[in-house]
């Protein structure tokens, strides 16, 4: 085995180290390619014969340097062989997710500890989650702020207009009340003098022709003058007014009930009594 770890290189007689040219050729352009030999990340079926692929199968891949880089790392392409139909599969790195994602030729298998990776949820996304709640938090505070500014001034202006209104009515109250406090002083003055009138006729109505001052004749006057007692005729007239009350009912009284003989009956004869 020693014969394999040569170290040294022949070199023919003939051979001039002065006749190698250094040759610079133009730069590659495009993206950046290299050969490289790497396993397959994941398992995965050809798109067109349908041969599976399992993961940890080698491939001579050529490794592509893309444009894409997520934050400072660069994002990678490989490209493979389908070891059946030599169809080109393609997949790229996620730094992401910290997995590999296929591309074209090929569909991924799978997986359900993938599956529920991925229904995580990671530190960036709950970083986003918290400061999209908060910006919604500050937008429902701003929002409630607006909401109770607003019924204040609506408060505001109904307080303004009920105090026009209670002023307008206290000023429109104020010149009817004047008015109708005329009105009844006039109606007032109109009474007085109605009643003095009526006042002056009736005091007219009981002066006699001489100018004396006529008496009213009572009822009580009348019947004494008509029945030549007072007396007589009040002690009548209360008679009349008032009835007697009823006689009294007599009381019950209790009468003992007489014992039936029947000495007759048992055929005993009883001896008159001697006298």
């Amino acid at each position: 085995m020693s014969e394999r770890k040569v170290l040294t290189k022949y070199y023919p007689p003939d051979f001039d180290p002065s006749k190698i040219e250094r040759r610079r050729g133009p730069k590659q352009t495009g993206p950046k390619v290299q050969t490289v030999r790497l396993m397959a990340p994941f398992g995965m079926k050809c798109t067109s014969c349908g041969e599976y692929i399992y993961k940890g199968r080698k491939f001579n891949a050529r490794k592509e340097t893309t444009e894409e880089k997520y934050y400072a790392i660069t994002i990678f392409r490989f490209y493979i062989r389908c070891t059946r139909c030599s169809a080109e599969i393609t997949f790229k790195t996620d730094p992401k997710n910290m997995d590999y994602e296929c591309e074209r030729g090929a569909k991924r298998n799978f997986e359900v500890w993938r599956e529920d990776k991925l229904n995580e949820e990671t530190e960036e996304e709950r970083l986003d989650r918290l400061e999209r709640e908060e910006n919604e938090r500050d937008k429902m505070v701003e929002l409630e702020k607006k909401t109770e500014d607003a019924k204040t001034e609506m408060a505001v202006a109904d307080a303004l207009d009920e105090v026009r209104m209670r002023n307008a009515a206290r000023e429109r109250g104020g010149v009817e009340g004047a008015i109708v406090g005329v009105r009844d002083q006039g109606m007032d003055e109109e009474r007085e003098r109605v009643e003095k009138e009526i006042e002056e006729q009736a005091r007219l109505a009981f002066l006699s022709a001489t100018g004396e001052k006529v008496k009213r004749v009572s009822e009580e006057d009348e019947e004494v003058g008509i029945g030549g007692s007072g007396v007589g005729s009040s002690a009548e007239a209360d008679r009349r007014a008032m009835p007697p009350p009823p006689a009294p009912v007599q009381a019950f009284q209790r009468q003992a009930k007489k014992k039936k003989d029947f000495s007759a009956a048992l055929g005993i004869k009883k001896k008159p009594a001697l006298v």
